[in-house]
C-alpha cells in the first residue's frame, strides 16, 4: 500500500509538472488553414502542454466552441475590415453583444482581452486605418464598460514593431520614438490605454531582423550569445547583446517621450519560423525559443524593465498552408506544432530547465494514405516539359509549394520531385479529390501505401478535417523567378 502511494504521488507530481507553463506564457492559435483540425482537439493540445493563455485573429464561432468550458484566457479581435465598422458605437456595442455576451456564462469562454485590429499601422498599409484604429478602440472599450465586463476585459491594439524606432543618426534604445507618420495616433491611443488599464500589445520577431539582411549579426537574434558573442550595442553603459531587449527597451524609450514610461506591455507575437528561407530551420527556431523561454521563465525582463514579468503570445501554434506569403515564404512555418499537431523540436514550457517534446495533438484523423505523384511516362511527350511547367505553376498557385524554395527543407529534390511535390500538396488540399491529380495526364496516385517522402522532404497526406477552409482562397506561393527556377527540368 505504501509503494503505491508513493506511485501515486509520483505520477500525480509528473501531472501537475506537465500543467504548469512558464508563467504568462499563451500562444497564438491562427486558422488559416486548408485543413484544420476540429477545435476541441485543438483545445485539448493547448490545455495538454500547458497554455493558459491563447490569442486568436477573430471572435469565430467555430474556435470560441473549442475553447468552451476550458478556462483557458483568451484574447479575441476585431478584425482590420471591421474597424470602420465598429466606430459606430451602436456596431460597437453589437459586436460586443455577438462577441463577448454570447460566450459569458458558466461553462464559456473566458474572454480577457479583445485586440482591436491586428497591426494597423503597419507601413505596409499606407495610413488606412490610421483614422479608425482609435475610435473603434474606445468604443469597444466602452461597449464592454456599459455591459459590465470594463474590469476583467480590456481593449488593446497589438502593433508591429514597425511603429517606432531609433533615429538613424544615433541607432539606439534610449533614442527610441514612434514612427513620425503615427506619432499622433501612437500618442493618443497610449493615453486611452493608460487611461482604461488596458495594456500596450506589440509583436517583436527578431527572425525578420535577419531575413532578406545578411549584415545583420547571425548571433544577435538570439540570447546565448554565440561564440564568439555579437558585438554589443551599447547605449548609456548598457550592453545589449540580442535584438529582442534592444527591440523592447526602444518601445519603452518611446513610451517615456510621451509621458507613459511605465505602460505595461504585452508581447502579442514571437517566435520563430521553421521552413520558407534559409534562416526558417528547426535548428534555429529551437535555438531561439530555448533562449526566450529561459529569460521568461527567470523573469530577467530587459535592460530598462528589469526583472518584470513579461505576458508572452508565442506565435504560433500551428503551420498556416494558406496564410498570405506576400511578406516571405516563412509565413506557413511559424508553428510549434506541424500543420496535424506533431511538435517539431524540444520546448521548456514548463520553465524547469528541462526541455522535452510538447505533447502531440490526440484523436487526428488523416486521409487515406495515397499521394498525387508525377507519372513515370509523363516526359515521353514532346510538349511535356511545357505541360509540366505549366500544371506545376497551377499546383503551386492554388497550395502551398513554400518548402520548394531556394533554402528549405525540399529545396534537393530534382526536377520530377519538384513536380511529385507540388502535384501532391494540391491533391491533398483538395481533399484528395480524384480530379485534383490528373494535371492534363502528367500526374498517378500511388496506391501502394508507400510514403513518397525523400529525406528531409515529407510529402504529407492532409488531416481529415472536420473544418475545411477554401483551398482556391490559397494564393501564388513563390515569387515568379522562384517558380520559374523550380519548374526548369534536368
Amino acid at each position: 500500500m505504501a509503494v503505491l502511494r508513493c506511485v501515486a504521488a509520483v505520477v500525480g507530481a509528473v501531472i501537475m509538472a506537465a500543467a504548469v507553463a512558464v508563467d504568462g506564457l499563451g500562444v497564438n492559435w491562427g486558422t488559416m488553414a486548408t485543413h484544420r483540425l476540429p477545435p476541441k482537439v485543438m483545445a485539448r493540445l493547448l490545455k495538454d502542454n500547458g497554455f493558459k493563455k491563447v490569442k486568436i485573429f477573430d471572435a469565430d464561432a467555430t474556435t470560441m466552441s473549442g475553447l468552451a468550458g476550458t478556462g483557458i484566457e483568451t484574447m479575441i479581435a476585431v478584425p482590420n475590415d471591421m474597424l470602420a465598422a465598429v466606430g459606430d458605437y451602436g456596431r460597437a456595442r453589437e459586436w460586443v453583444k455577438e462577441n463577448v455576451t454570447k460566450y459569458s456564462f458558466d461553462g464559456g469562454v473566458n474572454i480577457r482581452y479583445v485586440a482591436v485590429g491586428n497591426e494597423p499601422f503597419l507601413k505596409a498599409y499606407n495610413g488606412m486605418f490610421d483614422r479608425v484604429t482609435v475610435p473603434a478602440l474606445k468604443n469597444i472599450q466602452r461597449a464592454l464598460n456599459e455591459a459590465g465586463y470594463g474590469s476583467t476585459i480590456k481593449a488593446t491594439v497589438p502593433v508591429n514593431a514597425d511603429v517606432y524606432d531609433s533615429p538613424a543618426s544615433n541607432p539606439v534604445p534610449s533614442a527610441g520614438r514612434f514612427r513620425d507618420d503615427v506619432a499622433g495616433v501612437m500618442t493618443d491611443m497610449v493615453r486611452f490605454l493608460n487611461h482604461s488599464g488596458a495594456p500596450l500589445t506589440v509583436n517583436i520577431y527578431p527572425f525578420l531582423s535577419l531575413y532578406g539582411n545578411d549584415d545583420f549579426p547571425l548571433d544577435y537574434a538570439f540570447f546565448d550569445g554565440g561564440n564568439p558573442p555579437p558585438k554589443p550595442v551599447v547605449d548609456n553603459g548598457i550592453n545589449y547583446t540580442n535584438v529582442f531587449d534592444a527591440n523592447f527597451d526602444t518601445l519603452v524609450s518611446a513610451l517615456k517621450k510621451i509621458g507613459f514610461g511605465n505602460l505595461p506591455v504585452v508581447i502579442g507575437e514571437v517566435g520563430w519560423p521553421t521552413d520558407g528561407d534559409k534562416h526558417a530551420t528547426v535548428p534555429y527556431a529551437q535555438r531561439f525559443y530555448s533562449g526566450l523561454l529561459k529569460r521568461l521563465a527567470a523573469r530577467r525582463g530587459t535592460p530598462l524593465r528589469p526583472r518584470t514579468h513579461i505576458e508572452v503570445y508565442l506565435f504560433g501554434l500551428m503551420d498556416e498552408d494558406a496564410k498570405s506569403v506576400a511578406p516571405g515564404n516563412f509565413e506557413r512555418h511559424w508553428g510549434i506544432f506541424t500543420f496535424d499537431g506533431r511538435p517539431k523540436f524540444p520546448l521548456d514550457l514548463r520553465g524547469d530547465g528541462r526541455p522535452a517534446m510538447p505533447v502531440p495533438a490526440k484523436g487526428v484523423r488523416y486521409l487515406p494514405r495515397r499521394w498525387c505523384v508525377l507519372s513515370p511516362n509523363a516526359t515521353e511527350d514532346a510538349d511535356a516539359a511545357s505541360r509540366l511547367a505549366d500544371n506545376v505553376g497551377y499546383a503551386c498557385a492554388h497550395s502551398d509549394c513554400t518548402a520548394l524554395g531556394y533554402g528549405c527543407s525540399c529545396a534537393g529534390l530534382d526536377a520530377r520531385g519538384n513536380a511529385s511535390y507540388a502535384f501532391n500538396v494540391y491533391y491533398q488540399a483538395q481533399g484528395q479529390a480524384e480530379s485534383a491529380c490528373d494535371f492534363q495526364g502528367l500526374a498517378m496516385v500511388t496506391d501502394d501505401d508507400t510514403d513518397v517522402s525523400q529525406g528531409a522532404c515529407n510529402f504529407s497526406v492532409q488531416v481529415a478535417a472536420a473544418t475545411a477552409a477554401v483551398a482556391s482562397a490559397v494564393v501564388a506561393c513563390t515569387a515568379a523567378a522562384v517558380v520559374a527556377a523550380l519548374l526548369v527540368l534536368a
